[in-house]
């Protein structure tokens, strides 16, 4: 392990051309807020509500799921989806092994996915909020499980540590953009393409997106209290 730290710390490559992308403080603020007043007001059946069913209505008569654009936007929901990050990060993982022996990445990344599934279904279960196509006119049910979007949770939490990867450990500056590229618009691409075909309320992606960046924030801070120091401890390096 001393060897391998040792080479952690030093992070040899290009020089950053985007930032890491810890969430600042005000940003947790405002993700903790939209997320929980949006919870409340669905919960009380309040105009949220209304909007998700009127924007429902729209896209239903839209019929994407009916046309010969299905498969393209359901390919853009898979932006979000949790088979298609985890093979990216799994290349990208296996390249910092590989050429810098780096293992706190792979760390980062176990923790990133304990984190989203933990918090996310912890939300989902405790809501069960139905998704449009659910049978019935039931909106809270034992069996929902629509709130909030799990893919535009995963594609900010996972695209994010993904660009903080490649930041950190300096990555060519085109895959630095390309990360920071996915980091903002791949939830964004997936909470449209999922609500366009009537698979989640729009309030279900606005709230995947804040808890996402709240889980984001969280495992910056774990990894700063936890795994980084203790890649620093072994190779010798100040704590502080």
């Amino acid at each position: 392990m001393t060897r391998g730290a040792v080479r952690e710390a030093g992070r040899a490559g290009s020089p950053p051309v985007v930032s890491v992308g810890r969430p600042p403080w005000w940003l947790l603020v405002v993700a903790v807020l939209v997320g929980g007043l949006m919870t409340a007001d669905l919960l009380a059946r309040g105009r949220l509500e209304r909007m998700d069913l009127r924007v429902s209505e729209i896209v239903s008569d839209w019929g994407l799921q009916e046309s010969p654009a299905y498969p393209v936007v359901w390919l853009l929901t898979q932006v979000g989806g949790r088979v298609t990050i985890l093979a990216v990060l799994a290349g990208l993982v296996g390249y910092l092994l590989w050429q810098r022996g780096a293992w706190l990445p792979l760390a980062r990344v176990v923790l990133a996915v304990a984190v989203l599934t933990a918090g996310v279904y912890a939300i989902k279960h405790g809501i069960g909020r139905t998704a449009p196509a659910f049978p019935g006119s039931y909106f809270f049910h034992a069996d929902g499980a629509s709130f909030p979007s799990g893919h535009v949770a995963n594609a900010v939490l996972m695209w994010g540590v993904a660009r903080w990867q490649a930041v950190e450990y300096g990555l060519p500056p085109a895959a630095q953009r390309a990360f920071w590229w996915l980091s903002v618009a791949g939830p964004l691409v997936t909470g449209v393409a999922m609500v366009s075909l009537d698979f989640h309320w729009v309030t279900d992606a606005v709230v995947g997106a804040a808890v996402g960046i709240v889980l984001l924030g969280v495992v910056h801070a774990l990894d700063a209290v936890v795994l980084s120091r203790w890649v620093r401890a072994p190779a010798g390096r100040p704590l502080v």
